[in-house]
Formats: C-alpha cells, structure tokens, sequence
C-alpha cells in the first residue's frame, strides 16, 4: 500500500508534467527565451545571437511554428519571440494576431540574428543575447523546456540558479511500474481530475482537428482510409492525425508530458479512445491515464529530455500500459505489455519534429499494442532476448542505458545529417 507522501509524490509529477504548450516545444523554448531576453532589455533589439544545441537544431529546424502564418525553422521562432509574451511561458505565441504575424515574417527576414552551436552545449541549451542601442541583455534556459537558468543584463546578473538535470521539482526514482499501478488503484481521482481532464479537453481537440483537416502528410486519414476502423486502428490514427495537426502549424495547445508535445499526445489519445469504445466511466479514464502518463514519465526519466531515442516509443509503451488498466490488467499484466512493447521498436531513431513523427506515433502505439496483445494471448518476450533483462525495471534501465548512453554518437551522426547542404 502506498503512503499518503509517495501518493502526493506521484500527484505532484503529474502536475509538473502535463502543462500546457503551443506548438513544437523545442521552437517554442526558443521564443520564450527571446521573449523574456526582449522584456529584459527593455528597449527595442537590433541585433540577436543564438546559441543552441545541435538537438534543439534538430527539433526546431524543419517544424512549423505557430501563430507564424505557417513559417518554419529556427530563425522563425526567434522572430516570434520577438513579438510574444514571455510571461506566458510555452504558451509564449498564444497571443499573436495578424499584424504580428506579419511583423514576425518581416523579423525573419530582416533582423540581424547569428546563430551558433557551442561543442560544450548541454544536450537541451538555448542562450539568447539581445542588444539595443543603450543594453545587452542574456537569457538561458538548460535541461528542460521553462528551466531558466540565468539572467543577465548590461552583464549583471540579475537571476541564477544551478544547473541541475532537468530542473524538475519532485524526484523521479520514486517511480516503478508496480508502485503506478499502486497509485492508480488508490488515488482520489478529485486530485487529478482537473489536470487530466485538461488533457483529454486539449488533446482530443487537436485530434479531431487532424482528422478534419489537412496537415503534413495526414497519416491518420491514411489510417482510417487504408485499414478496418476498428478500436485499434481509430486509437492510433487520433493519436497520429493530432501530430498530424501539431507538426505542420496548428495553432492548438497540447498537454505535454515530460517536455514533449507528441509524448502527451501518445501517451493520452490512445487510452482515451479505447475508454470511449469500451464505454467505461471517466474515473476508470483517469485512473488509466495515471498509469499512461506516469509510465511514459518513468521511462523518459532515465533516458533525458533530448535523444536519438524516439521519444513517441516509451509514450506509446505507456499508452499500452494504460489500456491494460482499462481492460482489468494490473502490475502482472501491465509489466509484461510494457516489457513486449519495448523489445520490439526501441531504437527508433528522433531526427527532429516535422510530418514524420505522426508516423512514428503510429507505430510505437501499434507495437505497444501488439505487446499487450502478445501477453493476453500467452505470449512474451524473456530475459535474454536482446536488451530484455529478468524484470520490468531492470528492461527498463536497459533501454535507458541504450538511449542515453549508447545512442549519444547516433545523435550527432544524425544532426551532421541534417545539417549537410541539400
């Protein structure tokens, strides 16, 4: 049984997580950074520098940024911050109307911005320098999305703080798959109603908006028209058609999880589709939802913010997880899906946000799918197949291992990739 502080660990996680956020979030940090390095000035910039990690450059470099009348890339973002609020964090572009977007596309085109990526960058680090005639002023946001870690203007530090992995509040080794399953099971649903209702509110809005309109190359009307719309087909081609939508500049928030917009989306969609069809009650929706989302946080925890390990993979591992839930599974049945899910499609490589990503979001949520599929029909994976070890949390390390220590080279290989003159 769980104690009352571990419950209000686990809550806490949840808040911290599932915030709110428009657009692809790397692009989007980099116009919160602008936004507050403008406030900060004070004046009216007239010269830019940037310097980010060659994995921010992958995720911002061919995504559409929002509230931009659909302009793409790094530059565009930095324009956007110019225009946005800095008070509003990853919602920085919420407030944008027409006449911005069109200050925003003459900013691209015409302010003076270097941009620079630093050997010793952090693996997620965005430094934004703004001048004016009069000040300089300096932002930098490191390890996660919000987490400013410095704030200097004229040279004087104005704000500081360590930097610290991820920035984030609660610790996450609190985590296991048996003590989500716990949680699930015990947690008044009045404590996380407010924040998981949210995310079914935004997420399924961005998901119907995919399915009703063009966006990127629509892989969830490529679903729903190629395949039998059944439960299994209709869950991943939401979850798809809501990438579909995010990716290629639709101007709708998403609920994220562990920094990420398509995470949220997989991790969410899924289990809220299977909930509708099996007609079950919104608690039992929520309680799975605790499981999805803390699943995906659990095994992103280990793996870090930004790597060549497809993120979609852990949410659409946790989405499976969430359904087991929904079907009366619990730590038995949830720790072999989890397990199946992840040695068939870990190691999907990330090579940055654009149109693609819906379609990684199907597969991982059909190998997530498959995995739970496998176990009630008497089949798993063992210890010893490939990177499967004797238990979910030693699998779970594994993959971690894989992703954060093993890939680092096939990140950078990557990047070079993308960044190679066509």
């Amino acid at each position: 049984m769980l104690t009352k502080e571990k419950i209000r660990q686990f809550v806490d996680i949840l808040k911290e997580e599932l915030v709110p956020a428009m657009g692809c979030t790397e692009p989007i940090s980099i116009a919160y950074a602008v936004a507050k390095a403008k406030s900060v000035l004070g004046e009216t910039p007239v010269l830019g520098k940037l310097a980010v990690s060659g994995n921010i450059v992958k995720n911002a470099k061919s995504v559409t940024v929002p509230h931009t009348g659909g302009l793409r890339g790094i530059r565009s973002a930095f324009a956007a911050g110019l225009v946005g609020d800095g008070e509003a964090r990853l919602e920085v572009l919420s407030r944008i109307n027409e006449t911005q977007i069109e200050e925003i596309k003459r900013l691209r085109d015409t302010f003076p911005l270097t941009v620079e990526t630093p050997e010793n960058a952090r693996i997620f680090d965005i430094a934004v320098t703004l001048k004016s005639e009069n000040h300089t002023s300096f932002v930098r946001i490191a390890d996660s999305h919000t987490n400013v870690v410095l704030v200097q203007r004229d040279g004087e530090t104005l704000f500081e703080k360590p930097l610290v992995r991820e920035g984030k509040k609660t610790d996450r080794s609190v985590l296991c798959v048996e003590d989500i399953v716990a949680f699930a099971d015990a947690v008044d649903t009045e404590e996380v109603r407010e924040i998981l209702q949210r995310q079914i509110d935004y997420n399924m809005a961005i998901a119907e908006e995919g399915i009703k309109n063009d966006y990127g190359a629509n892989i969830g009307k490529v679903l729903l028209r190629s395949y039998q719309p059944d439960i299994k087909t209709t869950a991943k081609a939401y979850a798809a058609a809501a990438s579909d939508a995010r990716m290629n500049g639709c101007e709708l928030p998403v609920i994220i999880n562990s920094g990420s917009g398509n995470q949220g989306l997989t991790a969410s969609i899924p289990v809220i589709v299977y909930a509708r069809g099996l007609h079950g009650s919104l608690n039992d929706l929520f309680r799975a939802l605790c499981v999805s989302n803390l699943v995906t946080i659990h095994l992103k925890s280990g793996i870090g913010t930004l790597s060549a390990y497809c993120g979609v993979v852990s949410a659409g591992a946790g989405a499976a997880c969430g359904i087991a839930y929904l079907l009366g599974g619990r730590t038995k049945e949830i720790c072999h899906t989890l397990v199946n899910a992840l040695a068939i499609d870990s190691g999907i490589i990330c090579d940055g946000a654009k149109a693609s990503c819906a379609a990684k979001i199907a597969t991982a949520v059909d190998s997530g799918l498959l995995g739970l599929n496998m176990y009630y029909n008497g089949n798993q994976f063992y210890a010893g197949d490939g990177i499967v070890k004797k238990g979910v949390e030693n699998t779970i390390k594994s993959v971690c291992r894989l992703a954060h220590e093993g890939m680092r080279e096939t990140d950078k290989e990557i990047i070079r990739i993308m960044l190679e003159v066509e």
